[in-house]
Protein backbone atom coordinates (compact mmCIF):
# COMPACT_ATOMS: atom_id res chain seq x y z
CA UNK A 1 0.00 0.00 0.00
CA UNK A 2 1.82 3.78 -0.96
CA UNK A 3 1.83 5.96 1.70
CA UNK A 4 0.51 8.65 -0.32
CA UNK A 5 -2.57 7.34 -0.56
CA UNK A 6 -5.66 9.89 0.51
CA UNK A 7 -8.30 9.03 2.88
CA UNK A 8 -9.49 8.09 6.68
CA UNK A 9 -8.37 4.93 8.04
CA UNK A 10 -10.56 2.78 9.86
CA UNK A 11 -9.06 3.81 13.64
CA UNK A 12 -9.69 7.41 12.43
CA UNK A 13 -13.13 7.40 11.35
CA UNK A 14 -13.75 5.22 14.76
CA UNK A 15 -12.35 7.90 16.62
CA UNK A 16 -14.36 10.36 14.91
CA UNK A 17 -17.44 8.70 15.31
CA UNK A 18 -16.41 8.30 19.43
CA UNK A 19 -16.14 11.73 19.60
CA UNK A 20 -19.45 12.89 17.69
CA UNK A 21 -21.06 10.16 19.83
CA UNK A 22 -19.60 11.98 23.22
CA UNK A 23 -21.31 15.35 22.40
CA UNK A 24 -24.46 13.79 20.94
CA UNK A 25 -25.42 12.16 24.11
CA UNK A 26 -24.01 15.44 26.60
CA UNK A 27 -26.46 17.09 24.02
CA UNK A 28 -29.68 14.84 24.71
CA UNK A 29 -28.81 14.42 28.55
CA UNK A 30 -29.16 18.43 28.25
CA UNK A 31 -32.59 18.46 26.76
CA UNK A 32 -33.18 15.99 29.33
CA UNK A 33 -32.37 18.18 32.42
CA UNK A 34 -34.63 20.67 30.42
CA UNK A 35 -37.56 18.59 30.69
CA UNK A 36 -37.24 17.56 34.10
CA UNK A 37 -36.88 21.34 35.34
CA UNK A 38 -40.02 22.28 32.73
CA UNK A 39 -42.04 19.77 34.38
CA UNK A 40 -41.07 21.06 37.72
CA UNK A 41 -42.42 24.38 37.38
CA UNK A 42 -45.61 23.49 36.10
CA UNK A 43 -46.27 20.97 38.76
CA UNK A 44 -45.32 24.20 40.94
CA UNK A 45 -47.59 26.69 39.01
CA UNK A 46 -50.43 24.46 39.13
CA UNK A 47 -50.11 24.08 43.24
CA UNK A 48 -50.00 27.91 43.52
CA UNK A 49 -53.06 28.09 40.69
CA UNK A 50 -54.49 25.59 43.57
CA UNK A 51 -53.77 27.41 46.62
CA UNK A 52 -54.62 30.79 45.20
CA UNK A 53 -58.34 29.08 44.23
CA UNK A 54 -58.88 27.60 47.39
CA UNK A 55 -58.19 31.30 48.96
CA UNK A 56 -59.81 33.00 46.75
CA UNK A 57 -63.75 30.64 47.57
CA UNK A 58 -62.36 31.11 51.35
CA UNK A 59 -62.14 34.98 51.58
CA UNK A 60 -65.58 34.91 49.28
CA UNK A 61 -67.82 33.07 52.23
CA UNK A 62 -66.96 36.93 53.91
CA UNK A 63 -65.93 37.17 57.56
CA UNK A 64 -68.29 35.70 59.78
CA UNK A 65 -68.42 32.07 57.30
CA UNK A 66 -64.42 32.24 57.06
CA UNK A 67 -63.46 29.49 59.40
CA UNK A 68 -59.84 29.40 61.26
CA UNK A 69 -59.95 26.00 62.15
CA UNK A 70 -57.58 23.81 60.71
CA UNK A 71 -59.35 21.23 57.92
CA UNK A 72 -57.36 18.65 55.50
CA UNK A 73 -59.70 18.30 52.90
CA UNK A 74 -59.15 15.44 50.18
CA UNK A 75 -56.40 15.07 47.63
CA UNK A 76 -56.72 17.27 44.79
CA UNK A 77 -56.28 15.62 41.33
CA UNK A 78 -55.12 18.50 39.15
CA UNK A 79 -53.58 17.78 35.17
CA UNK A 80 -50.34 18.63 34.39
CA UNK A 81 -48.88 18.27 30.61
CA UNK A 82 -51.17 15.74 29.71
CA UNK A 83 -50.96 14.08 33.27
CA UNK A 84 -52.55 14.32 36.98
CA UNK A 85 -50.60 15.13 39.66
CA UNK A 86 -52.16 14.57 43.39
CA UNK A 87 -52.07 17.57 45.84
CA UNK A 88 -53.02 17.87 49.40
CA UNK A 89 -54.59 20.99 50.59
CA UNK A 90 -54.54 22.29 54.49
CA UNK A 91 -56.42 25.04 56.00
CA UNK A 92 -55.18 26.57 59.27
CA UNK A 93 -56.06 30.00 60.32
CA UNK A 94 -55.68 32.30 63.10
CA UNK A 95 -58.20 34.88 64.75
CA UNK A 96 -57.84 38.02 66.39
CA UNK A 97 -59.82 40.78 67.63
CA UNK A 98 -61.67 41.91 64.45
CA UNK A 99 -59.55 40.10 61.87
CA UNK A 100 -58.67 36.30 60.82
CA UNK A 101 -55.94 35.29 58.57
CA UNK A 102 -55.82 32.26 56.29
CA UNK A 103 -53.57 29.60 55.57
CA UNK A 104 -53.07 27.52 52.75
CA UNK A 105 -51.11 25.12 52.23
CA UNK A 106 -50.75 22.77 49.55
CA UNK A 107 -47.95 20.00 49.11
CA UNK A 108 -46.99 17.55 47.05
CA UNK A 109 -44.22 14.81 46.02
CA UNK A 110 -42.40 14.39 43.32
CA UNK A 111 -39.60 11.57 42.32
CA UNK A 112 -39.35 11.18 46.00
CA UNK A 113 -39.33 14.58 47.24
CA UNK A 114 -41.85 16.62 49.34
CA UNK A 115 -42.56 19.99 48.35
CA UNK A 116 -44.97 23.12 49.61
CA UNK A 117 -46.70 25.99 48.66
CA UNK A 118 -47.88 28.44 51.39
CA UNK A 119 -50.49 30.76 51.19
CA UNK A 120 -51.86 33.21 53.50
CA UNK A 121 -54.22 36.14 53.62
CA UNK A 122 -55.94 38.60 56.25
CA UNK A 123 -59.50 39.17 56.32
CA UNK A 124 -60.66 41.68 58.47
CA UNK A 125 -64.35 42.50 60.35
CA UNK A 126 -65.63 45.87 58.81
CA UNK A 127 -68.41 48.12 60.28
CA UNK A 128 -71.37 48.70 58.54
Amino acid sequence: MCKTSKGFTLVEFLVAIVILMVGLLGLLQSINVALHHNLANQIRNEAVVLGDQEMATELGKGYDLVSTTTRLYPAVQRTVMQGFKSYSVVRTGTAFSNSKEVMFTISWRDRGSRYEHTTSSVISKTNQ
